[in-house]
């Protein structure tokens, strides 16, 4: 792959990665206890309004990263491969696997509940599942800064 190639490759997947877990940390310490704040009981219609708009933003931010990872993993060779590596990329198949999970399963769960504290505990469920996500994405950045630099 040439230079010019591998740069926008790389800087492609940076992009990504800002779009998603930058995208979790505003919805988790900006927008969600604004929301609560000034709209109260609404908060969960703004928020849902909110997802609604972020998680195509996310989905192709996933598709982006998934394609750069193979390009920058393929050209590393098998030099590039260490255990830090191979940790990094189980976690971000986690927060794949997370992220559409809530998505195509929890979310519409929510939707059909009928009683109000069923349709609260897998809020809930689902909120601690975004922090699993961010906590995850910064594990995954880490990793990355050690890679880049160990």
């Amino acid at each position: 792959m040439s230079e010019l190639a591998l740069i926008a490759v790389h800087w492609t997947h940076l992009v990504a990665s800002v779009i998603w877990i930058g995208g979790i940390a505003f919805i988790l310490f900006v927008a969600m206890p604004s929301c609560k704040q000034v709209l109260g009981a609404e908060a969960g219609r703004a928020m849902s309004e909110m997802s609604r708009r972020f998680v195509p933003l996310a989905n192709w931010s996933i598709v982006l990263l998934v394609i750069t990872g193979i390009a920058l993993a393929a050209t590393k060779g098998e030099d590039g491969w260490t255990a830090r590596l191979a940790v990094k990329y189980i976690l971000a198949l986690m927060m794949i696997a997370v992220h559409f999970y809530r998505g195509l399963f929890l979310a519409p769960r929510i939707m059909r509940s009928v009683s109000d504290s069923e349709k609260s505990s897998l809020q809930k469920l689902s909120l601690g599942l975004v922090k699993v996500n961010f906590g995850l994405g910064l594990t995954v950045l880490l990793l990355s800064g050690h890679h880049q630099f160990g």
